[in-house]
């Protein structure tokens, strides 16, 4: 049997050469080669010159420029002309093998029963609290997922800090999870990424925070590795030497960052007592106590949980410890010379009752969504919406290359205010903007039902997605364990932002406003201008 040139299928592979291919050309390669054969050309053999002839089909169809759709065209027709030979179809014309028909995508496997679909609303897991003897609170709720996050929270920070120990919670934290008497700092990152986890240590002026994340089946072992880093740190002497030089490098870094200067001297300025301590308790008997401590978890089975933790925490001494230190706000001025042609400024005032006052706590929490901020590289950024009145401000003046309202609360105080970077010839006038806008959060009818219900709708969605991640989640639970020896449900926090009113915002506002002022700047501060007369812009109104 000759086989055609016009053909693209062998013939030999068919009942016939199919009308409706013979526009599909082969290869000039393959024609000419195909035309030398003349009349005595062998009968193909086997099945690699079937294939080899399809793909120098499929190669000439390329190169001719058809299209996708063209292709599928001859393949179906392919497997139309061979179906009376083959019920194999398109693959075993071209290879020979036959394949059996696969079952349709709904077929129901022997033995194998369909859970139900989930209902359209899964209610959240209820958190679950357990004490232990000597006072160790267990915490934990269910979510759903693969993984799962768990947590050591300490009532224990920097504002436990004697002049002996000065600078111990930065260290602590550099510290966490390295060498342990029962571990070396090899055998604890190699079990931690053994089972894909990651881990962080943070620390503040009032709570340490160690915290582990995982597949949730690694539990156990994340429990147990987890207690033993807090529990049992080795302070070898090399490892401390190593993470002093590490903390002195990053302290250096952090003095030349004006925006976390500038929180530093606010804090070391406007406060006299514990919260002037720089950020800068050491873990002992008087500090890491069981009353003080939290085991918060979610992802995780409470009872096994606490099955685990209980062996690994039940020996720690009950004893209370001793009295959070007073702090005392006070105000005051810093100012700090550098070299550049910018000029960071903050104004703060005290938040009374800190967060321990819910009320105030939620209000002031408005009040910062309603300032909002930005800068030039801050459009559409979370919590600085283009509507907050701070942000008009960033886009109306060249000048000021950011401004933003920030709060820093603590359990019986905080701060709140406004930072700007600007040029320092522009600082005169930013701060007297930056004043207006605080002052009118004070005047009645200055900020309308529309505004406050845009900056409570922001609020909320700031609180929900923080939630959504296991690990702000699990922080939220062990904070407020140690504040309250309860953990809310987020319904009451959202009701609670619901609740604030336009009274409300005033009324704090003005509150605030009338502490005392604390003013911080860095790098070129000449025209910034004095305390007293920016002090006295808020004692007029």
């Amino acid at each position: 049997m000759r086989t055609s040139a016009s053909n693209f299928f062998p013939s030999h592979l068919s009942d016939g050469p199919s009308p409706s291919l013979r526009f599909l050309p082969i290869s000039a390669s393959a024609s000419a080669s195909a035309a030398g054969d003349d009349s005595d050309e062998r009968p193909l053999r086997g099945h690699r010159v079937a294939m080899y002839r399809a793909a120098s089909g499929l190669g000439a169809i390329k190169r001719h420029g058809l299209d996708g759709q063209m292709l599928n065209v001859a393949i179906r027709c392919a497997s139309t002309s061979v179906a009376q030979r083959s019920s194999g179809g398109f693959w075993t014309w071209l290879t020979g093998a036959r394949s059996n028909a696969l079952p349709p995508p709904d077929f129901t496997l022997p033995g194998v029963t369909i859970p139900p679909p989930l209902p359209d609303l899964v209610e959240p897991g209820k958190t679950k609290i357990t004490t232990l003897a000597n006072g160790v609170k267990i915490a934990s709720e269910t979510t759903p997922g693969p993984s799962c996050s768990v947590g050591v929270y300490v009532n224990c920070g920097s504002v436990h800090e004697a002049p002996e120990t000065l600078g111990a919670t930065q260290l602590l934290k550099k510290m966490a999870f390295t060498t342990t008497t029962n571990r070396s700092h090899l055998r604890v990152v190699r079990e931690i990424e053994a089972v894909g986890g990651n881990v962080k240590a943070s620390a503040n002026r009032e709570m340490m925070n160690y915290s582990y994340a995982a597949l949730k089946t690694y539990m156990p072992e994340m429990v147990e590795v987890l207690i033993d880093c807090v529990r049992n740190p080795a302070f070898l002497d090399w490892e401390v030497k190593e993470q002093i030089m590490k903390l002195k490098a990053e302290l250096a870094e952090a003095s030349s960052n004006p925006e976390t200067f500038l929180l530093e001297a606010l804090h070391s300025t406007g406060y006299s007592g514990a919260l002037a301590t720089p950020l800068i308790a050491s873990e002992s008997s008087e500090n890491y106590t069981a009353p003080r401590i939290v085991l918060a978890a979610t992802g995780v089975d409470h009872d096994e949980l606490v099955s685990i933790a209980e062996p690994l925490l039940s020996d720690m001494p009950g004893v209370t410890g001793p009295a959070k230190p007073k702090s005392t706000y006070v105000g005051g001025e810093y100012r700090r010379t550098a070299d550049s042609s910018n000029t960071d400024v903050a104004l703060a005032f005290e938040v009374p009752g800190g967060w321990l006052k819910e009320k105030e706590f939620v209000t002031v929490s408005v009040l910062q969504t309603l300032l909002g901020g930005g800068g030039t590289y801050s459009w559409g950024r979370h919590g600085k919406g283009l509507h907050s009145s701070l942000n008009h401000l960033a886009n109306e003046f060249d000048q000021i290359r950011s401004i933003a309202a920030f709060k820093d609360v603590h359990s019986n105080t905080g701060i709140f205010g406004i930072h700007t970077s600007t040029d320092a010839a522009f600082v005169p006038k930013a701060i007297d903007l930056a004043t207006r806008e605080l002052t009118s959060l004070a005047t009645p009818g200055k900020v309308d039902q529309t505004q406050l219900d845009r900056a409570k709708a922001t609020a909320k969605s700031a609180i929900l997605m923080n939630l959504e991640s296991k690990a702000s989640a699990t922080e939220d639970m062990g904070r407020q364990i140690l504040a309250f020896g309860e953990r809310k449900p987020v319904e009451h926090l959202l009701k609670a932002v619901d609740g604030v009113t336009l009274k409300d915002i005033t009324a704090l506002a003005e509150k605030i406003i009338s502490s005392p002022l604390t003013m911080a700047s860095h790098g070129n501060v000449l025209n910034v201008p004095t305390y007293d007369s920016v002090s006295g812009k808020f004692r007029s109104k």
